[in-house]
């Protein structure tokens, strides 16, 4: 097991994770198992924590960029106007981001009304389906991807999935597990298929011009930081459920 003395960074790790001299991290609360804002309009949770634990580390600063969707988060991190973000690992995402191991699993599920025939996963790849996902979200990425018959109808962001789904009068919503039973239980009459249909590794990620020791760095740190129980601890201190440590 990995030790929390393990990790000393050096002045040009230091340089290269923090160029502006604080160190910029990318907050997406559009995704609530990660992060959110609390009543006084501030954000926290597992991610700001890591963060915030980063930035004590390297001995500086730490300014939090938030955004309402991943989408703009990883476009903050990929244009080098953040240092560092949290993200599912994808891809598409991994051509400008180099990415840590994942610190956190979670599932996506589909969503469809009580009274739907949809049984199955299987059944919802079906050229009459419409599909509503989270613009740039992961599953939005993975879906576009994997569907082959099915149409994909994008709502502005994750948390407004399920309004879209009803104004639409679609067939299937997809997101978060935990975010669309807490939609299905506050409207009613909907209902979770039975699987997920894909499991989202949710990563720490920095810009690929920051260099090897740099993302070699982050990939420890995190690291470290499941192996201490940090994460499992932010995960708690915050209420989250339905979320599980990704293996050391």
């Amino acid at each position: 097991m990995l030790t929390m003395t393990t990790l000393i960074a050096s002045a040009a790790i230091i340089a290269a994770l923090c160029p502006t001299g604080k160190l910029r991290a990318s907050i997406n609360t559009g995704n609530p198992i990660l992060a959110h804002l609390n009543a006084n309009g501030q954000p926290e949770g597992v991610s700001v924590d890591l963060a915030r634990e980063l930035a004590r580390r390297l001995k500086v600063d730490v300014e939090l960029k938030v955004f309402d969707t991943a989408g703009k988060s990883v476009e903050a991190v990929s244009k080098d106007q953040a240092d560092i973000g949290f993200f599912a690992i994808d891809p598409i995402r991994g051509a400008e981001i180099a990415f840590t191991a994942p610190y956190v699993l979670i599932e996506g599920y589909y969503l469809v009304p009580n009274a739907s025939p949809i049984m199955s996963n299987a059944a919802v790849d079906q050229s009459e389906n419409r599909v509503v996902v989270g613009l740039g979200s992961a599953y939005d990425l993975f879906l576009t991807r994997e569907l082959k018959q099915a149409h994909i109808v994008r709502a502005p962001s994750s948390p407004t999935v399920v309004s879209t789904f009803i104004e639409q009068q679609a067939e299937v919503a997809a997101g978060v597990k935990q975010q669309l039973e807490a939609d299905a239980q506050r409207l009613g009459g909907l209902r979770l298929l039975n699987e997920r249909f894909m499991e989202i590794q949710q990563a720490m990620g920095l810009p690929k011009t920051r260099g090897e020791e740099a993302a070699a760095y982050l990939r420890t740190f995190i690291q470290e930081m499941k192996a201490s129980g940090f994460v499992d601890e932010a995960l708690k201190r915050h209420g989250i459920e339905g979320a599980s440590v990704a293996p050391v």
